[in-house]
């Protein structure tokens, strides 16, 4: 009999040992994911919180805070790339991503450019409608270094969407496909007031999150975006994008009038 009760309790004190073992188990995963969680949120809310700041500044100091806006997402996105084949400061181990995995390398690409002959194909029928509604009209800055200009920057902003925004939500979030739609709802929203814009652009952002996470390339994005952005340029009158202007930008903007 003291056999048999000698070895429940040598049972109930392993039970009870493999709890206390799986409890810490437990909370050291959650003391390890918490922080990197944290790190996420944080730098959503200060790379959003900059565009907006940047957004809603007269332009004079836009031209100040653009470029600062800019280089600080840039070098928050490059500070992950830099832990890239070793370990973290923490000691982790967890890797940076590569240039296939922000989209800049070889990767995906060929199989992505079906992506431009599209764009060139909704852009030639949004023309060709624009034209028989009476609302096609020229660039406000047609040069080609504005254009250049116009599709480096849209070239950008899907670095920025992609793999600022989106790689951090895809960890904050526990969905995938949450993390797209919000991704979009967000580059939408930093195009406020601009009804128009932000309407065209709520579409694209859910559409390009989608696709990067297919073929995981930005080139062919940023140029589809830039092609579809003049279109919409020339095709939607002046009158309801104010040259493509967001933010206070957009407030304060007014139409040149042609003389009569």
């Amino acid at each position: 009999m003291s056999h048999v009760g000698t070895a429940a309790s040598s049972e109930a004190r392993q039970v009870e040992s493999d709890l206390q073992l799986s409890s810490l188990c437990h909370t050291s995963l959650m003391s390890r994911s918490q922080p990197g969680v944290a790190r996420d949120l944080a730098e959503l809310i200060l790379g959003y919180g900059m565009i907006l700041v940047v957004l809603w500044t007269p332009e004079h100091l836009q031209r100040i805070l653009s470029p600062i806006a800019l280089v600080a997402t840039l070098l928050v996105v490059l500070a992950r790339c830099q832990s890239h084949g070793g370990q973290t400061h923490d000691g982790q181990g967890q890797a940076g991503p590569t240039d296939d995995e922000l989209g800049l390398g070889w990767r995906g690409l060929i199989p992505s450019l079906w992506i431009l002959p599209v764009a060139i194909g909704l852009a030639v029928v949004g023309v060709l409608i624009a034209r028989r509604l009476g609302t096609l009209h020229p660039l406000y800055k047609g040069d080609f270094t504005h254009v250049a200009g116009y599709v480096l920057w849209t070239t950008y902003q899907q670095f920025l969407l992609q793999d600022y925004f989106m790689a951090r939500l895809m960890r904050v979030l526990s969905s995938e496909a949450a993390a797209v739609v919000v991704a979009g709802v967000l580059f939408a929203a930093a195009h406020l007031p601009n009804l128009a814009l932000t309407a065209a652009t709520l579409v694209w952002g859910v559409v390009s999150c989608a696709l990067f996470r297919r073929y995981r390339n930005l080139y062919a994005l940023g140029l589809a975006h830039g092609i579809l952005g003049l279109c919409f340029a020339v095709c939607v009158p002046d009158a309801l994008h104010h040259h493509l202007r967001v933010g206070l930008g957009y407030l304060h903007y007014n139409a040149i009038r042609p003389a009569h």
